[in-house]
């Protein structure tokens, strides 16, 4: 069921009768709010104060609004939005947590003479329905300008006639000041062309598929509806083709105008698309290129690397990766921006993890989604398959692992131990977790997703399960030692021996084959550290045997496509490495890149050989899972990588191949700038 009702305005006006020394306004809601003062926006934040277990965690933010605060007569105000909170999270329901959104504030004034005063949320203040008339997170946005009312987030408006306020009641949330930097908009994306595939129906095509909303520029009679719909690619006759995005399949912002005469700009406030493609019917005109903006959000944190080199497949592989991951940087690392999905599914930052600190300065964001992850533990030490835990299971091997994989990734790309130290004790109890729900030899036959969207090479769910048991056992042990948790680490690398010398007593033999033959079993046993010495190369045998009898393509899916490059050109094959990077045809990246994409699908086939639409059910064309390549982009092709935690040291590391002539990897790091910047000229031996 999708909930959608009118977005509420709040406004409290105040007096300030003397000369003001600081100011500092805290804000939250139970929903999403955008706080106004004396007419202006606080921030620059959107979709605050993000989405947490509202039930254990709220963040608040703190803003210097000193300059904002005038004498006389003033007033704060807010958008009230449902959000996360209260309103539809797709497929895992509605109004999961309040059937209403709540907001908060706190305007702390301290004055030049010493005194100050507490302005703060109460029964005071006054509230109106406004002019969004319906507004979900997912389905979409209405907006009516001729209900807009002129200067209610001014000082001098009458607020005589509006209601007060209802004031919540009960027991009040655990209130945490923000982790992450909150989310933005941090691009504008300017439309490409404008097609009319029927008679009043426009088409604007932005080139680039995101993560957002549109600014849309309109001027036309009152009453005059316009409806935006929203897309990430279009049938064969140019319309829209939404089947894949299931109930948020609606994807619609409907905005009706006031007819002032002059141009009006609508831009919503509580709806987020994952798009490429915007639909336009009821527009009073022909639109042009400046009707519509796309407007991309994503968590802020600078850019904090860069990746160029002389093979144009490469280089447009890397930018479908940045975009995929900005599309899902919602405050949450989701798993696509578009359907009725958009949870924080956990095996797919795991895979991620390394890859995203590359690109985008994560470390505020990831640290905020590892008290998610710790939040959303069960009582039992299982983490969960999604986090806040919206739905579907726990324990699962791959996904569950991410409440290791990613304190142990902050500590190693940002050397940061204080996360560490903060979820040992969840982190232990996943471990603990997964030897109770393990076998007497060690062995996990749990089930669970698998090598999930691997192409035809199916690997056996008890052999992954046991090789991610020994992999968690192996870090915590890692984050144990460099805590001085000394009886841990040896307790639990002692674990990960023992489930190690489990997996290859079940499924290793003495000739490097790795049961199942296929390329996930290789690459886990490899990656995972799960194979004696004199076994390591028998194995990397196989897996090339594996890949050349798949054409030099890759068969893997979420779960061996990390660590699938990285092993073979660790061991002696970057040819092979190269060849599966650079193949043009399907499965491979180029093969989606080919197709027209802009992000990293979901499925190595989201368009099929044929043309078709793979599967409507689960068919994202903006998932950022698959992309954890380029943590093998970095490192291998451009050549630059952590040698110890937090870049202290750093190896610069090229692996030439594939026939690219050159490479630029530059990195910000604690330390500085860091770059490795190859070319080679003339006959190479070495380049592929």
């Amino acid at each position: 069921m999708v909930v959608r009702r009118p977005a509420p305005l709040l406004r409290k006006g105040f007096t300030i009768s003397k000369p003001v020394a600081s100011a500092r306004l805290l804000t939250t809601a139970l929903g999403l709010h955008e706080t106004r003062l004396n007419g202006a926006r606080v921030g620059n934040d959107v979709l605050a104060p993000g989405w947490t277990d509202y039930n254990k965690r709220v963040q608040y933010h703190v803003h210097d609004v000193t300059g904002q605060l005038r004498q006389g007569t003033n007033a704060l105000g807010a958008w009230l939005g449902n959000g996360w909170y209260s309103g539809s999270l797709g497929m895992a329901g509605s109004q999961r947590y309040g059937t209403q959104p709540w907001y908060s504030a706190q305007l702390h004034i301290s004055y030049t003479d010493g005194t100050s005063t507490v302005i703060r949320t109460d029964g005071t203040w006054k509230t109106v329905t406004g002019p969004i008339r319906a507004e979900d997170l997912y389905t979409g946005e209405d907006y009516d300008a001729r209900l807009a009312v002129s200067g209610w987030d001014g000082p001098d408006f009458n607020d005589s006639a509006w209601p007060a306020a209802a004031v919540r009641s009960g027991t009040a949330p655990r209130l945490v000041s923000q982790v992450d930097n909150g989310v933005a908009v941090q691009a504008e994306i300017r439309p490409v062309s404008v097609s009319q595939p029927k008679p009043g129906v426009w088409v604007l095509d932005l080139g680039q598929n995101f993560a957002g909303w549109n600014r849309l520029r309109v001027t036309g009679p009152a009453g005059t509806t316009v409806t935006m719909r929203h897309a990430e690619v279009l049938n064969a006759d140019g319309t829209l083709y939404t089947d894949n995005l299931r109930v948020a399949g609606l994807a619609t912002d409907r905005y009706t105008l006031a007819g002032t005469g002059a141009q009006e700009v609508y831009v919503p406030r509580f709806t987020v698309h994952g798009y490429r493609y915007v639909e336009l019917t009821g527009f009073p005109g022909t639109p042009n290129l400046d009707t519509v903006t796309g407007l991309a959000a994503w968590t802020k944190g600078a850019q904090l690397g860069t990746l160029t080199t002389s093979n144009s497949l490469v280089n447009q592989l890397q930018q479908a990766i940045v975009w995929g991951q900005r599309s899902n940087m919602l405050s949450i690392p989701t798993d696509c921006p578009n359907r009725d999905e958009r949870l924080g599914w956990t095996g797919d930052i795991a895979a991620f993890a390394g890859t995203s600190t590359f690109n985008v300065d994560m470390q505020a964001f990831l640290d905020k989604f590892a008290d998610d992850l710790t939040d959303a533990q069960h009582a039992d030490g299982a983490f969960t398959d999604t986090a806040p835990d919206a739905c579907c299971g726990a324990g699962t091997a791959g996904w569950g692992d991410a409440g290791v994989i990613v304190p142990y990734t902050l500590w190693q790309r940002y050397g940061d131990l204080r996360v560490v130290d903060e979820h040992f004790d969840a982190m232990a109890r996943w471990v603990d977790y997964l030897r109770a729900t393990s076998g007497a030899d060690l062995i996990r036959n749990t089930g669970g997703y698998g090598d999930w969207l691997n192409v035809n090479d199916d690997t056996a769910r008890d052999l992954i399960a046991t090789a991610y048991f020994s992999w968690s056992a192996r870090l915590v042990s890692r984050m144990a030692a460099a805590t001085g948790r000394t009886a841990q680490a040896s307790s639990y690398g002692t674990l990960a021996d023992q489930v190690a010398a489990a997996f290859r007593n079940r499924w290793v033999s003495g000739d490097g084959t790795v049961a199942g033959n296929t390329q996930t079993g290789y690459v886990l046993a490899l990656s995972f550290g799960l194979l004696p010495a004199n076994l390591v190369a028998p194995a990397v045998n196989k897996l090339a045997g594996e890949v050349s009898a798949a054409g030099g393509h890759l068969t893997v899916g979420f779960l061996g496509v990390e660590n699938l490059l990285p092993v073979l050109a660790d061991n002696g094959r970057a040819d092979l490495a190269y060849q599966i990077l650079l193949q043009p045809g399907f499965p491979g990246w180029g093969y989606m890149l080919g197709k027209g994409a802009t992000t990293i699908w979901e499925r190595w086939d989201g368009i099929m050989t044929d043309g078709a639409f793979n599967t409507p059910s689960m068919n994202s064309f903006n998932h950022y899972g698959l992309g954890s390549v380029g943590d093998f982009l970095y490192r291998q092709v451009g050549g630059l990588s952590p040698a110890s935690p937090g870049y202290q040291s750093q190896l610069v590391a090229p692996r030439l191949g594939g026939g690219l002539t050159s490479a630029r990897t530059a990195l910000q790091t604690p330390y500085g700038q860091a770059v490795s910047d190859w070319s080679v000229s003339g006959a190479c031996s070495r380049c592929g």
